[in-house]
């Protein structure tokens, strides 16, 4: 596929391999090569749209596009892209923060500091879930008499 880009008179071609249908997780995912030769790089909401085109793919929020790396002297990135069959599969199956990228969901602002307070409480919890076990390291209230 060779698409203009509304910016510049710049061509830039996507090619796809190791294409794979996933019915187990409802979707489909490949590998995406990008050839771009007169531009550093190609940002990927042009490339949504692009693959929205070529897959006939109706909601573009649908595709994950994510580990792009850039060939050494450019003109050429590769990464990887899955499209989901619904909404409802791209919530199951996706991790948050891609959601985030995506617009499914609102990314939470909490400062570092809350964050780490908060898994220390975590974890000083479930450090005395059985406050009477020998085994969590507490010594044994019954004393030796020594030398009566």
């Amino acid at each position: 596929l060779s698409f203009n880009s509304p910016i510049a008179i710049m061509t830039v071609t996507v090619r796809t391999r190791k294409f794979i249908r996933n019915p187990l997780l409802q979707r489909k995912q490949f590998v995406v090569d990008v050839l771009h030769p007169d531009r550093a790089n190609v940002p990927k909401s042009e490339l949504q749209d692009m693959i929205a085109k070529t897959y006939k793919v109706t909601d573009k929020s649908l595709i994950s596009l994510f580990g792009f790396r850039n060939k050494f002297g450019g003109g050429k990135s590769t990464g990887f892209c899955l499209i989901y069959d619904s909404a409802e599969s791209a919530k199951k199956y996706e991790p948050k923060y891609r959601l985030v990228r995506n617009g499914f969901v609102e990314k939470k602002e909490t400062s570092r500091k809350q964050i780490k307070e908060a898994k220390n409480r975590k974890k000083k919890d479930s450090r005395n879930w059985a406050p009477n076990c020998q085994s969590q390291g507490q010594k044994s209230s019954k004393r030796r008499i020594v030398g009566v």
